[in-house]
């Protein structure tokens, strides 16, 4: 019974082993949903969070898996937009790592909110003056839009592609799917730039206050770079964990080669703006708000060692590994390369949250950390948890890699 859902001449893991991978994941979406609950009920007095620290760990998870999640619309416009075949092979998994990501983010915002009942509100009540209102429609709307993309890998499956009607849906839902990449392209363009701007235009927060180029400050480029630098990245490792896991080659080297490639190429655009708007930040911005940029790094843990980091470890040695030929060639290299960058995201990320709220603006403010409850983990646990298993069940049941099956054929003959 099984084995007739699975993909055709594709092996899968038997239902008993499948079942034993799922169970520590769903257990953990227990404990996960046991902590949504809690919140809800509650309130987000739970929380390590109160009216200094408005942002914390929810949102530094939003904002990395958002930012993880663009692959989906980058490797999309690049696919179906610029025909760059190499990537086909990889967008089913970009497909659905952007759905998960999406979809996971706006459930940690509802219970963000803490009255999600009235999230609705953002919606009929938009304060059309917030970059907020902008990012919260881009994203249901692109969340619509990764949903309808999903709609034909899921159509792929064995027994739904027996039927007619299935298969002729399916067929006409591929020929306009460049429209879908098209609009997913322009909505996620736009709200990861937004999530951005909302930091740089914050006058009391100098940490992370930048100016303006044209009327956007440079966060909104640097968080649009930032996202479709470490988008493909993450695509490549998500496909090499499933490759490990498995034990079977999905994807040919030169897709991953690709991947390395582009994200390079987009991580040394990125680092090149990123130091120059370091050091107009650190020379022009700060000593105009009168301020001293040395404050920033004056309490620990965030050292001026968090700087160095962000710049050299996560933001040069990266594309140097992933823009070198022969190191393509590897898949350890193009390993580590995407694991610097993707890490390099989620710091930045944590950076530009956390540490902004972090240092005092008054002078009678003391420097005191925030540190996130059991609660804030179990919620982002959750979100973990539902990713996992939604992808697992996916690639179980569908065919996600349409160079799989060759693949396999090729070592069968071989080990013959």
């Amino acid at each position: 019974m099984d084995s007739a859902l699975t993909p055709k001449g594709l092996t899968r893991a038997s239902l008993p082993k499948f079942t034993l991978w799922l169970v520590p994941w769903i257990g953990l979406g227990l404990f996960g949903l046991y902590s949504i609950f809690v919140c809800l009920r509650d309130g987000l007095n739970l929380t390590g969070m109160d009216n200094r620290y408005a942002f914390g760990l929810w949102i530094v998870f939003d904002l990395s898996v958002i930012a993880l999640g663009a692959g989906a619309f980058f490797l999309g416009f690049l696919s179906y937009i610029l025909k760059r075949k190499k990537l086909k092979p990889i967008i089913n998994t970009a497909v659905i790592v952007g759905f998960l990501c999406y979809s996971g983010a706006m459930v940690t915002l509802a219970v963000d909110i803490g009255q999600p009942i009235r999230s609705w509100f953002v919606f009929w009540h938009a304060n059309v003056h917030s970059m907020l209102t902008e990012v919260s429609f881009c994203i249901a709307c692109y969340l619509m839009v990764l949903m309808i993309e999903y709609v034909p890998i899921i159509l792929k499956q064995r027994q739904l592609k027996s039927i007619p009607q299935m298969l002729v849906f399916e067929y006409d839902l591929h020929k306009i799917m460049v429209v879908f990449a098209g609009v997913g392209t322009f909505l996620s363009f736009f709200h990861q730039g937004s999530l951005g701007g909302m930091f740089g235009v914050m006058f009391g927060r100098p940490f992370a206050f930048r100016e303006h180029f044209a009327i956007w400050p440079t966060t909104f480029f640097l968080f649009i770079l930032s996202a479709i630098a470490v988008g493909p990245s993450f695509m490549s490792l998500i496909a090499m964990a499933v490759q490990k896991l498995s034990g079977k080659r999905l994807i040919k080297h030169e897709t991953f080669a690709e991947l390395g490639l582009v994200s390079g190429i987009m991580l040394s655009v990125y680092f090149v703006a990123k130091v120059h708007d370091t050091v107009r930040w650190w020379f022009t911005t700060v000593p105009n708000l009168e301020a001293d940029p040395a404050w920033f790094y004056a309490n620990a843990p965030y050292g001026l060692w968090v700087l160095i980091v962000e710049l050299l470890v996560f933001g040069l040695i990266p594309p140097i590994i992933l823009l070198g030929q022969r190191r393509r060639q590897s898949m350890t290299w193009l390993a580590i390369g995407s694991l610097l960058a993707c890490t390099g995201i989620v710091f930045n990320r944590f950076i530009i949250t956390i540490q902004a709220q972090t240092v005092p603006t008054l002078a009678f403010d003391e420097f005191f950390n925030y540190f996130p409850t059991w609660q804030e983990w179990g919620v982002m646990s959750a979100i973990i948890a539902y990713g996992v298993l939604v992808y697992s069940i996916s690639y179980r049941y569908l065919p996600l890699f349409p160079q799989e099956r060759e693949l396999a054929l090729q070592l069968r003959r071989q080990r013959r």
